[in-house]
């Protein structure tokens, strides 16, 4: 049976569950039933999991009025999704309600941030029980929230990892992480990964390596980028060489035990080492998986063997978890144990407070010691009690509800499903990831593996929210898909996800044969 017609199978059997439809008369041929399907059931919205949660009545300002503020008041750069603009009112777990009452299933939770879910129970009184003790006192005084938070993220880090720095974002993180690098090592230079986003402020736009986020004027002096280990678009890679239960389909002739690819990536990385920076350099970052480039994974034992070069230049290596944290890759709790590595610093925010700003970086006391000898370092709002109360209680719900077993067994599962499209439909080139952290990278044809064109990947991406799905984006040229949902979702979550992203693909095939 041919892809095409297991599509129309399966639209057919969509269509003729709903009781709206009249089911098909047996003495129809089959080319009528494919007109038939084509007509009635290829659009039908795929059936969404109920929810026994209700929003309340939005009652606040008109959609034309938030349009008109946005365009007179807010920033010029076009951040939003989608030809109209969303207009959230509420959420609750993996849901989201528009101000219409529209339901949603979000499968990128704030761009990979809501971790435990929407308004979750547990954390809203929490947040609430502490907004009503204390707000704020700074750094100045002591309060029980942070020392509660700290003995509890420094027992999630294997030793020497135990200092912790409290800050309120990811940017911020990486900004002081590249501080305690130059102070530590008295050098300067720090090298990135192409693709790699760490950061919009002046300091981290040097680390960051995506197009629209560089800029004409110096930023970031004294960054250095080296190309990436992308084992689907890069020069080599291919079906054996990430940690990954679904594989690129490209052929590579790599042993399960040694990769070639990981030899070549890391050729460059030591010609990055003798021509484009110091002898001597101050760090290296790195994502376990790259995530605004589109969930990039790179060879396995690539990281461990570029830590160990930027060591033997005298840097300190940090991993950068801001997405990969916090259980959402299923194996581990955090990023780089899945690459069998230990960093000397740890960036990590978002997830870490479940869409609370709030972020730290952790580091050994030998590090620590050296910033402290080179600058006051002070943040006022780092580690405030509302931040400390939410982040611990984040930490008690993932445990509690085996929150990163949840992302191996249905994130495994998701990817498993997802690759199936990638085998049915010739623009899905490629289907990777770990956990609840998936990138299905869009393609013209298989053979060129070109990106597909944006205007394409808009549409698809509009199909999904017309039918109730909300997924992200990313790489260079904005050609994938990204999932990232809260890790609570479940597996019928999954097959509705799966089915409207199908039934997406269908309508764009239909749209591109006439």
């Amino acid at each position: 049976m041919t892809p095409a017609w297991r599509h129309l199978l399966r639209a057919w059997h969509l269509q003729t569950s709903s009781p709206r439809i009249t089911k098909m008369c047996p003495s129809l041929s089959r080319g009528a039933f494919r007109t038939s399907v084509t007509k009635l059931g290829l659009h039908t919205k795929p059936r969404m999991p109920p929810c026994d949660f209700t929003p309340e009545k939005y009652q606040s300002l008109a959609y034309e009025r938030v349009l008109e503020i946005q365009n007179h008041h807010l920033t010029p750069t076009r951040t939003a999704y989608f030809r109209k603009p969303l207009l959230l009112h509420q959420g609750h777990m993996e849901w989201l309600f528009d101000y219409e009452g529209n339901r949603y299933l979000d499968f990128f939770s704030g761009i990979v941030t809501v971790s435990v879910g929407h308004c979750h129970p547990k954390v809203n009184a929490v947040a609430q029980k502490q907004l009503g003790r204390l707000w704020h006192t700074s750094a100045l005084f002591f309060h029980p929230p942070i020392h509660e938070f700290a003995e509890k993220l420094s027992a999630l880090l294997p030793e020497p990892l135990k200092v912790i720095f409290l800050v309120n974002s990811g940017s911020e993180a990486n900004d002081l992480a590249m501080l305690m690098a130059r102070a530590h090592s008295n050098s300067t230079d720090i090298i990135s990964l192409r693709g790699s986003y760490h950061g919009c402020s002046p300091y981290t736009l040097g680390l960051t390596s995506v197009g629209p986020y560089r800029m004409e004027l110096p930023s970031g002096l004294g960054c250095q980028s080296t190309m990436c280990p992308d084992v689907f678009r890069g020069p080599w890679g291919g079906n054996h060489c990430r940690d990954s239960p679904v594989q690129t389909t490209r052929k590579c002739s790599c042993a399960p035990d040694c990769c070639q690819a990981k030899d070549q990536y890391i050729e460059q990385f030591k010609d990055t080492l003798n021509t484009s920076v110091a002898k001597s350099i101050a760090g290296f970052f790195a994502e376990p998986i790259q995530g605004v480039n589109g969930v990039v994974q790179y060879p396995k034992g690539f990281l461990r063997e570029a830590f160990e070069l930027v060591r033997e230049r005298g840097g300190v290596c940090i991993a950068d978890e801001v997405q990969t944290g916090f259980g959402r890759l299923g194996s581990h709790f955090w990023g780089f144990q899945t690459h069998g590595i230990l960093p000397d610093i740890v960036t990590m925010a978002k997830g870490i407070g479940n869409g609370f700003p709030m972020a730290a970086v952790v580091t050994t006391p030998e590090i620590a010691k050296s910033l402290a000898k080179r600058v006051f370092h002070f943040n006022t709002f780092g580690g405030n009690p509302m931040a400390c109360a939410i982040g611990s209680a984040v930490l008690e719900v993932i445990k509690e509800e085996k929150l990163q077993e949840n992302c191996q067994e249905v994130g495994t599962y998701m990817l498993q499903k997802f690759a199936e499209l990638r085998d049915e439909f010739e623009i899905v080139g490629d289907v990777r990831g770990k956990g609840l952290m998936i990138g299905i990278e869009m393609v013209k044809d298989k053979v060129s593996s070109q990106p597909l064109p944006q205007e394409e990947v808009n549409e698809i991406h509009e199909d999904c929210k017309s039918m109730g799905l909300l997924i992200g984006r990313g790489g260079i040229f904005a050609q994938t898909c990204r999932i990232a949902p809260s890790m609570c979702i479940t597996k019928p979550d999954v097959h509705f996800a799966v089915e409207v992203f199908r039934s997406a693909l269908i309508q764009h095939m239909e749209r591109r044969a006439k």
